[in-house]
């Protein structure tokens, strides 16, 4: 290990502990030690293994307060967040493994064709191997333990990389895997930056699960593309929210808000850019304004909006306000960016943009930020146009009390979720896949391919062996016109089964297997 880094809480400045980085070095004898331990790990039924599941939840139930305060420090969110939207959906995940994961992951009964007649088909879940497995800071329980969980559950051993800007929850998980007793060496953290992640792609995993910017999404999806790596790329987003003017207007103020500001606005899902319908717009932004300054900023569980994480981050929310008013743009809340006082605490005041458009870097580039752009349309064709103008596709939210209307708009943009009169919340549900279209990801989990994401589908045909041959064997003298007669007779649309039977029989005579006269009845 190399020599422990400090580390500091970006909402007060305080040193919160210290992490030692793991060597290069030692990334392939973490391979090594996971190879050995999938042998194990990987025979064991899933039943065996949920036990282990049991006792992490338990033990992070009594431990939640705990967690809580590891990650509001780390990462500068308020406790509330920390507790709601980072350890309430993974103790969710993890109900929704055990209650799941036996059925999912069983051998299925698939259907056989008429043609393989006395022959039986199924699907088995092949666990991969070694699952590597790359979190972000912005939800760094969550976005690590639901993924390292679901790649476990189906039988994988698994290597964590959590990020270096939030490195005491990467310590607080792998302290949680060591008291909840799981079996050595099945779920293993590497501590360190983009070297260490690197080094652990570098070592050849049999997948890889990652979350994170579209910037690194793209590295990474090279480096595995030239090793034929599988992987899931869960990637960044610039979603929009659309309020028609019949919608219920406090509602959708309150939800604007807690959307975009909400673990100050450091969320793949925030809403990043607010379209309003032109009749209400007015009244919207009044009132959004005014329930704006209302938010209460700081580190105490009774505060609102959190600090930022990561002080790159900063640079980058400031870039987008400054060109977003250098070009004609109206800051109606918040502070010129020239005027923040940023060190070791990274609070930004949350702030709404008017007078924008396409052309700006705020509604284009995601701003990961407490920063809320709004414009007004005129119709649903303009609305659905400009929510689709991205090459992000992660989430939208649509509101409307027509409901005819709000699935039909719903239904026609392109990204990999719709929330209708409500943000976020579909990553919420584990039983709705979750993923992006177009640069915001490739690849879905969570819902049913949760945990069989991680496995190969492995088919199985299965006969009795009791025939000394079928029909398509050799010698194929004298079948090529009973086949076909066979197969014209079968795919016709309108089959005459006598004509069916009688051809198949002929082959099954030539073939020297003929048993009984109704086989084909099967």
């Amino acid at each position: 290990m190399q020599p422990a880094w400090k580390v500091y809480s970006p909402a007060t400045g305080e040193e919160i502990g210290e992490l030692a980085e793991t060597s290069l070095s030692e990334t392939g004898f973490i391979y090594e030690r996971s190879n050995t331990a999938f042998k194990t790990w990987s025979q064991l039924a899933v039943s065996e293994r949920l036990v282990y599941f049991k006792r992490l939840r338990h033990l992070m139930a009594e431990k939640m307060d705990e967690i809580a305060e590891i990650i509001s420090k780390d990462t500068g969110k308020v406790k509330t967040e920390a507790i709601v939207a980072d350890i309430m959906p993974t103790l969710d995940g993890i109900i929704h493994i055990e209650k799941h994961a036996v059925k999912s992951l069983a051998r299925k009964k698939a259907a056989t064709p008429l043609l393989l007649i006395g022959k039986k088909s199924y699907i088995e879940y092949m666990p991969r191997g070694v699952v590597l497995i790359i979190s972000p800071w912005n939800y760094p329980l969550q976005l690590a333990m639901v993924p390292i969980l679901s790649a476990a559950a189906a039988g994988n051993t698994v290597i964590a990389k959590p990020s270096e800007i939030t490195p005491m929850v990467g310590k607080c998980m792998e302290q949680l895997f060591i008291e909840a007793g799981f079996p050595e060496d099945v779920i293993q953290f590497a501590h360190g930056g983009k070297e260490v992640g690197a080094a652990l792609v570098e070592h050849n995993p049999d997948y890889i699960f990652f979350t994170g910017s579209v910037r690194t999404g793209k590295i990474i999806g090279e480096a595995v593309a030239k090793k034929l790596i599988p992987c899931t790329l869960e990637l960044g987003g610039k979603d929009p929210m659309i309020v028609f003017k019949d919608a219920n207007l406090e509602r959708a103020v309150n939800g604007a808000l807690w959307g975009a500001f909400t673990n100050s606005g450091q969320v793949c899902m925030s809403v990043e850019r607010l379209y309003v319908e032109r009749p209400i717009y007015d009244q919207f932004l009044v009132l959004l304004k005014e329930k704006a300054r209302e938010l209460r900023q700081g580190a105490a569980p009774s505060d609102d909006v959190g600090s930022m994480t990561f002080p790159a981050q900063v640079g980058i929310v400031a870039s987008h306000i400054k060109d977003a008013v250098q070009n004609g743009a109206v800051l109606e809340t918040g502070t010129d960016p020239d005027e923040w006082k940023t060190g070791r605490t990274l609070f930004l005041p949350p702030a709404i943009l008017s007078n924008v458009n396409h052309s700006m870097a705020i509604m284009k580039e995601e701003t990961f930020g407490p920063v809320l752009p709004i414009m007004p349309f005129d119709d649903e064709e303009e609305a659905i146009a400009l929510a689709n103008d991205s090459k992000y596709g992660l989430n939208a939210s649509v509101w409307t009390q027509d409901d005819v209307k709000a699935n039909r708009v719903a239904g026609r943009l392109v990204t990999g979720a719709v929330v209708i009169n409500d943000v976020l919340v579909s990553v919420a549900n584990h039983s709705l896949p979750f993923g992006g279209a177009k640069q915001s990801g490739i690849g879905r989990y969570h819902g049913e391919n949760s945990m069989r994401m991680f496995c190969h589908e492995k088919a199985i045909v299965k006969d009795s062996g009791m025939r000394k041959t079928e029909i398509q064997w050799y010698p194929y003298h004298g079948k090529y016109e009973l086949f076909l007669s066979l197969f014209k007779e079968y795919f016709s649309g309108n089959t005459n089964w006598t004509k069916f039977g009688r051809h198949y029989l002929k082959l099954l005579k030539i073939s020297g297997k003929a048993k009984k006269k109704n086989e084909w009845d099967n």
